[in-house]
């Protein structure tokens, strides 16, 4: 096992050296990437070191440098060098993070991790905070967790009685919110044709106003659905704006990358109000830069959270004092993600996290600068990491060129009737040169 490894991590470290100077993906012909994986199943064992340098051998093809400083697609951050290390070592340790009786050292990471989340994130610290994937189950979690509430407080028990005859519960939200909610409303049984949709300002920032009236011209159970950081312009709802405007409606915020705005003084006036909200969700493998996969979901009623998502089984009877690991995640077996988190934090400590967002929002606003001095258009404040880009012409075939060109990689998305590149600049290692080295190639693929 240590030779085995000393191995893996040997080829591991090895890719991460090249992450600077190799092409960011290549062109990849899937039927042959299939093929080094498929195959006939073999009949006999292999020797776990001859199955490592075959997996090393099939895998290297299709392998695309996220982890990298030239990757500026899908908010996707690169894992720091002590969390990727932390989760080799989780690995290794193989935790179930369900509860303290599996893992003591799992549930106590967490509990750490979560207070410094909650510290940095401006959310208080008497909220609960579960360890899940990503934005999608965090979204899912807390808007269970907001079911929950506003049916007990029509008297409705939605978890026993289900939604068959409950009070229709009304779900306001912006027109440019995240796929992600939508999902998780038909995942619990509202359907996305419970939204009551609010218009969205020029930088896509929620109309308060327009909010106020949504939310006035109905009653009954009410859910206010908010954004910190706009999937496509990084723009921010007001959320002490929309809390009065709402009341005492319950309000979750979808932040999967921007509420990590909160942790940088000169992005923090962004998100006043974050503490009024009643549940959050947030990536850690966006800006925090740890590795996949990584989300956090808080609640301001821990009570809520439980209730909404806890089981109980009678194999779990008498089996230890349980902690409320299990009880907050949608997940009864799952990684302990708390080790890569604790760590990421440990390595950056508070100033480092702040320094980190606030780079990452400086190199933003250099990208569209170089961009825009080529002749491109910018199309969005640049108010956080993302960039809309416009060159005019064929769009999508300029993301194909970009991406088989291999300096840099970005995606594209549509925003209010066009076609747009988004770059979304989320990783540790990126530095100017890489932004630079970057926007060149995308000019000279414009032809500009």
């Amino acid at each position: 096992m240590h030779a085995l490894l000393a191995r893996a991590a040997e080829l591991g470290a090895g890719y991460r050296a090249t992450l600077a100077d190799r092409p960011v993906a290549r062109p990849v012909d899937p039927a042959e990437l299939r093929a080094g994986f498929g195959g006939p199943l073999p009949e006999d064992p292999s020797p776990p070191s001859e199955v490592l340098e075959q997996l090393a051998r099939a895998a290297a093809p299709g392998l695309v440098a996220t982890a990298g400083p030239r990757f500026f697609g899908f908010v996707i951050g690169g894992a720091l060098p002590a969390a990727t290390a932390a989760d080799v070592l989780a690995a290794c340790w193989d935790q179930n993070g369900f509860n303290a009786v599996l893992s003591p050292a799992a549930a106590a990471a967490e509990d750490g991790a979560g207070a410094w989340l909650k510290e940095l994130l401006g959310i208080p610290a008497t909220a609960s905070a579960g360890f899940v994937t990503g934005g999608q189950a965090a979204n899912t979690a807390g808007l269970a967790a907001a079911r929950h509430h506003v049916l007990a407080e029509a008297g409705w028990d939605v978890e026993r009685d289900g939604l068959a005859g409950a009070p229709r519960v009304r779900v306001v939200a912006s027109e440019e919110r995240h796929a992600t909610i939508d999902r998780a409303l038909r995942l619990l049984g509202f359907g996305t044709r419970a939204v009551e949709p609010v218009k969205a300002g020029p930088q896509g920032a929620i109309d308060v106003e327009d909010l106020r009236e949504v939310c006035a011209a109905g009653s009954g159970p009410l859910i206010v659905c908010l954004q910190a950081g706009n999937v496509n312009t990084g723009a921010c709802d007001d959320l002490r704006a929309a809390r009065e405007a709402v009341g005492d409606a319950w309000i979750h915020v979808d932040g999967a990358f921007g509420l990590w705005a909160a942790a940088a003084p000169g992005t923090r006036p962004l998100l006043d109000g974050v503490e009024l909200a009643d549940s959050w969700a947030c990536d850690g493998h966006k800006w925090l830069n740890v590795p996949y996969d990584s989300g956090f979901v808080f609640c301001a009623r821990p009570e809520v959270h439980a209730a909404a998502i806890a089981y109980r089984a009678a194999y779990l009877t008498g089996a230890g004092e349980l902690s409320g690991m299990g009880d907050l995640t949608l997940e009864s077996s799952r990684r302990a993600r708390g080790f890569a988190v604790w760590a990421a934090l440990r390595e950056l400590g508070r100033d480092g996290v702040a320094e980190l967002v606030e780079r990452c929002c400086r190199l933003a606003r250099r990208f569209a600068a170089k961009l825009a001095e080529g002749g491109a258009e910018i199309a969005n404040d640049v108010v956080l990491n993302q960039v809309l880009v416009s060159f005019g012409g064929d769009t999508d075939d300029l993301i194909r060129k970009i991406q088989d060109d291999g300096t840099c990689w970005l995606g594209g998305t549509t925003w209010r009737g066009r076609r747009y590149l988004r770059i979304s600049v989320s990783g540790w290692s990126t530095t100017e040169a890489d932004v630079d080295r970057s926007a060149a190639a995308i000019l000279r693929l414009a032809g500009r």
